[in-house]
């Protein structure tokens, strides 16, 4: 079996921000362990669905979901990791910057799963989910 090695917290963000849309969401990334990553989004008018309540969609809550649950099995694997199905539940509104936290469950040869979680922040719980992946060939 092959060692893990953990990156450091730079070289995640480093190709994490390559992508536009992980630019728009304005992540940071808080930390990064074993199977594990914490994520910062800062908030931004335009997820606002409904003005009155001031609440984020659910479509942001739930993109955050997987990218992070992703981006746990990217650090782990080092490459790109395609979604192939996805739940989110959604406990509570959720307004303001968010911190995800994202961890591997199971990495198999072909399919792989990992879990994230949405706080608000105030830390509550907003939003969570689990996804699969597809392990790339080696």
């Amino acid at each position: 079996m092959s060692e893990i090695i953990v990156p450091d917290v730079a070289e995640v963000e480093a190709k994490l921000l390559k992508g536009p849309y992980h630019q728009w969401l304005g992540l940071r990334v808080i930390e990064v362990a074993k199977g594990e990553l914490t994520l910062k989004a800062t908030f931004r008018d335009e997820w606002v669905v409904n003005t009155a309540g001031g609440y984020i969609h659910g479509g942001i809550l739930a993109a955050l979901v997987d990218l992070t649950a992703d981006w746990a099995l990217v650090a782990w694997t080092g490459k790109g990791v395609p979604t192939l199905d996805i739940r989110v539940d959604y406990h509570r509104p959720a307004r303001g910057d968010l911190r995800i936290k994202g961890k591997v469950i199971k990495v198999g040869k072909q399919v792989s799963s990992a879990e994230a979680w949405v706080y608000d922040s105030e830390d509550r719980l907003v939003a969570s989910g689990r996804g699969l992946y597809a392990m790339p060939a080696n």
